[in-house]
């Protein structure tokens, strides 16, 4: 008997990965930098910078390195990731190498390099020995351990700037709490998706929110009391800040309760005025938002806020170009905390609007790939890493515009700052690794583990 077409398998359909047009625009960002870098060199000194042959070869060598380590590991990832990532990383290294320019004293760039490549060479580690992303959900309690212990260390050491947030040996210094961010991350999504059925169909019902048992809910909000008690305790309210959004984001994506989200915002105001009137160090930070000029009304100049204010508006709409701005008049945070407000000036309004979207693109990446995924713990993970980099971007840019109080935090890639650019690649490789196994065809693409993970524990 002959077969018939309808009984013919179906024909083999080629899916890329799509790794092509990632490696283009690879190229695209780093010469994005490069020229970047030498507008910087001719604004400042009338001729190009003399390494900039090193700058782009080291940032195309990272990025080289970085894309054969996606193009035979994880083929099927999202090809916009990575780009996106270097694009911000190299803007982050001409920002700061201006800045440098301004305290030849004080020259931060070549250590972001450095630790852009320690960045670089984790995210690559990551990639190659992670071939699962669910292998992580095992060590949910070590991962949550690891990160109360990183958030406690910080205790025992002096206080920089006001917050004990820092591990400094002689010239080495460590921020734990940007390593403490991931850990945590992962312990609530995999928590969360082991017990999303028992939050959100069991428990009393008060008007129109369900309320989970207590013997559900509690050990998760144990521990995220517990870590937001240390960070006030170190006055790290930024990172606190942080935790407390991405518990509710997380919370709200595992149950699909948005009433989640309004205890959530409820509980924000009601703790941000009780800290923002007892703590001196913040309510110091609540005044200078409330009255940034009042500093000058008092004869005592402008205070930072009020210098990256006027640097914003300096900017205008078209910014007064690369290395021809005075932002570096805001002090000793000008290539951390107000880096944003040195793109404002010189990139002006149109080139922050460009940063944002690069943002929006990475974090909105990051959610497709964790939608895309059907089991709970790849979904949960890869949308709480991608809320912890779209927080981190609100609650900064947020504090140097004036839409809400300063909290001291790094901007993801762009800021100076070891760890937090270390742990932002980190974040980035986990978002390939999960959106390379949810864009994966056939058979390999991820089963469904409703049966294991709701029976199971994490």
């Amino acid at each position: 008997m002959t077969a018939t077409a309808a009984d013919a398998p179906p024909p083999d359909v080629r899916l890329t990965g799509r790794r092509g047009v990632e490696l283009a625009l690879l190229v695209a960002a780093v010469l994005v930098a490069v020229l970047g870098y030498v507008d910087v060199g001719i604004a400042k000194n009338g001729a190009v910078p003399p390494d900039t042959a090193a700058y782009g070869a080291g940032l195309g060598g990272l990025a080289l390195l970085a894309h054969f380590a996606v193009r035979f590991r994880a083929p099927y990832a999202d090809p916009l990731l990575l780009p996106i990532s270097v694009l911000l990383n190299g803007l982050g290294l001409v920002l700061i190498y201006r800045l440098d320019l301004e305290t030849p004293h004080d020259r931060a760039a070549p250590a972001q390099l450095i630790w852009s490549t320690v960045g670089v060479a984790l995210f690559i580690t990551v990639v190659v020995l992670l071939r699962d992303h669910r292998v992580l959900q095992r060590y949910a309690y070590l991962s949550m351990a690891a990160a109360l212990a990183l958030l406690t260390v910080p205790g025992f050491f002096p206080a920089v700037n006001g917050a004990k947030i820092w591990i400094r040996v002689d010239a080495f210094s460590f921020q734990p709490g940007e390593f403490a961010k991931i850990l945590l991350g992962l312990f609530f999504a995999a928590y969360l998706a082991a017990n999303r059925h028992a939050l959100a169909y069991t428990g009393r019902k008060i008007w129109r929110l369900q309320l989970p048992t207590g013997r559900v809910l509690g050990p998760i909000v144990a521990i995220w009391l517990l870590s937001v008690g240390v960070l006030v305790l170190e006055r790290d309210l930024g990172t606190s800040l942080l935790f407390f959004g991405l518990f509710v984001i997380m919370l709200y994506v595992a149950t699909g309760r948005i009433g989640w989200i309004a205890v959530g915002l409820l509980l924000a105001a009601v703790g941000a005025f009780a800290v923002g009137t007892l703590e001196p160090h913040v309510n110091s930070r609540v005044e200078d938002w409330l009255d940034p000029f009042a500093s000058i009304r008092a004869d005592r100049g402008p205070g930072q806020l009020a210098q990256s204010l006027f640097a914003f508006a300096a900017g205008g709409t078209l910014g007064v170009g690369l290395g021809l701005g005075h932002s570096s008049l805001i002090g000793f945070a000008a290539k951390s905390d107000f880096i944003l407000a040195t793109a404002g000036e010189e990139l002006g309004l149109s080139g922050l609007t460009a940063v944002f979207l690069l943002y929006a693109l990475l974090v909105a990446r990051g959610y497709r790939a964790g939608l895309a995924q059907r089991d709970p713990f790849g979904q949960l993970l890869a949308i709480g890493l991608s809320s912890i980099l779209a927080l981190q971007v609100f609650v900064i840019a947020g504090g140097v515009m004036g839409l809400i109080p300063l909290t001291g935090m790094a901007m993801p890639f762009l800021a100076q700052g070891g760890s937090s650019v270390v742990t932002n690649w980190v974040i980035v490789a986990l978002l390939i690794r999960v959106s390379d196994l949810s864009r994966r065809p056939g058979p390999a693409a991820a089963p469904e583990r409703t049966s294991t993970v709701a029976g199971g524990t994490p």
